[in-house]
């Protein structure tokens, strides 16, 4: 039997936000300690700061005193080794209550070239309303969400009715390869009837979103060969197909003359929701004077309903050391983004129909590698009406559901395993938190209104029942 939607309680607004006001000082200082840790999943980083990173984050749920356990598990990758340490913490919950899961991972990207930051990467840095540091919003402050509502709800809360299990990922940056046997081994305690993923963001910093759509990857990369050896361009060049130039005419058949997708067998999903105008577009991706962006659909149909092909690698002589040579074979990798409903096998088998078609002057093509991820959409029940209520009463204004371009394959693998369980994505992000870049940072106000709308989700759950 499934949870039936009910309002949200307007008796929990006012003791949650106190609670949340008065701890908010010390939640910011439990981040900065956090961000501290530069603990990345990469092997070429110290994987001892990955442990300590873990073994932090679970001591500051065992001080809750509230779950029957909290522990530290990895689970096999495919290649056989061990993977990153992840929390997992379970508290047993009335039969008739929801059961909800609260995902966020402690491991953070590497900080990159130190020279392009104003700040200390791993020293949490107040500048303004604004906490800068690598991990500071991706995604430590979905741990302090969690954390500190969670706090809230021990509190508030006159009867405990609900279970609750909080599990902290190790390796999402890194790919989460442990992640579907990690799933598997952990699935009893894993369980839940709702998953609040706190890793995704906002539409800004005044309008709080639930993301209700996320694309499908897959990359391939293939070598294109025209010659079986390299030649002299000014003693053959004219009659010779060199491999460069082969690459570049294929590449560019990706796309038509406007910059739309012109792969065959794509999926495209229509989009509900806010708009952003090309201008925005302009300022918020940094695009140069005179550069018109691509495509003929509006901008947020084709960043979040529509496939997308990126170039993002290609092995050529560096310029500098570039020398008068036709090159017989030349690597390249592509990117291609799926719209939500399209399976990544698919995606994935058009795009090589695509260059295989496409190989101009009778060139030999060879597939290497490849990676592939299913995009999400979401279900519209109970709790994201409720959330949706939640957010709306946390925020200055009402709540949207937005898509995101990029993906998150383990939220697919989520539903896969507990399809009875409806997922929300929710997050602390917002358009100037520069996750992965340089000069990372989390918006304080931000943070604090998704502290309280998840506490009144908490709260509110509580009173559900079958």
């Amino acid at each position: 039997m499934a949870f039936s939607s009910i309002p949200m309680n307007p008796k929990w607004f006012e003791p949650a936000s106190k609670f949340v006001d008065s701890s908010f000082p010390a939640a910011v200082a439990k981040l900065g300690q956090l961000v501290k840790i530069p603990g990345i999943a990469w092997p070429s980083f110290d994987q001892g700061n990955l442990e300590l990173s873990a073994e932090k984050v679970a001591d500051e749920f065992r001080q809750l005193g509230f779950f029957d356990f909290v522990e530290i598990r990895r689970a096999a990758k495919p290649s056989g080794d061990s993977g990153a340490p992840a929390l997992v913490a379970r508290k047993a919950g009335h039969p008739d209550a929801p059961h909800v899961l609260l995902y966020a991972h402690h491991d953070v990207q590497p900080p990159g070239d130190r020279s392009l930051w104003d700040t200390e990467p791993f020293e949490a840095t107040l500048k303004g309303d604004r906490l800068f540091g690598r991990g500071a919003s991706d995604d430590k402050s979905g741990i302090i969400t969690h954390l500190t509502s969670l706090r809230a709800f021990i509190e508030l809360a006159t009867e405990i009715r609900i279970g609750v299990t909080v599990f902290i990922e190790g390796e999402e940056e890194a790919g989460s390869e442990s992640f579907p046997e990690f799933l598997r081994t952990n699935h009893a305690d894993l369980a839940a009837d709702l998953i609040v993923v706190a890793d995704s963001g906002n539409w800004s910093e005044d309008v709080p979103a639930l993301t209700s759509s996320l694309r499908g990857m897959v990359s391939q990369t293939f070598t294109l060969r025209t010659l079986d050896h390299a030649l002299h361009s000014g003693m053959y060049g004219g009659p010779l197909p060199d491999a460069t130039t082969a690459m570049i005419r294929l590449l560019a058949s990706l796309t038509d003359e406007k910059g739309n997708v012109a792969i065959s067998g794509l999926d495209s999903v229509p989009i509900d929701g806010p708009e952003l105008s090309d201008e925005e577009f302009t300022q918020v991706a940094g695009l140069l004077p005179g550069v018109e962006r691509l495509g003929t659909k509006t901008v947020t149909q084709q960043i979040w309903g529509e496939p997308a092909v990126t170039v993002i690698g290609l092995d050529l002589p560096a310029v500098d050391v570039s020398s008068n040579t036709a090159q017989p074979a030349v690597r390249a990798k592509i990117s291609l983004r799926l719209a939500p409903s399209q399976s990544p096998e698919s995606g994935l088998e058009a795009l090589k129909d695509h260059l295989t078609r496409h190989k101009p002057f009778g060139a030999e093509l060879e597939f290497g590698r490849h990676e592939a991820g299913p995009g999400y959409l979401a279900k519209d029940g109970w709790a994201a009406k409720l959330a949706h209520e939640a957010f709306s009463a946390a925020w200055p204004n009402p709540s949207v559901n937005m898509g995101i371009g990029g993906s998150i394959p383990f939220i697919s693998q989520f539903a896969e395993a507990f399809p009875g369980a409806e997922i929300l994505v929710t997050g602390v992000e917002e358009p100037d938190s520069r996750a992965h870049s340089p000069n990372e940072s989390q918006h304080l106000p931000t943070l604090k209104r998704a502290i309280l709308a998840q506490s009144l989700i908490l709260l509110n759950g509580n009173d559900l029942v079958r």
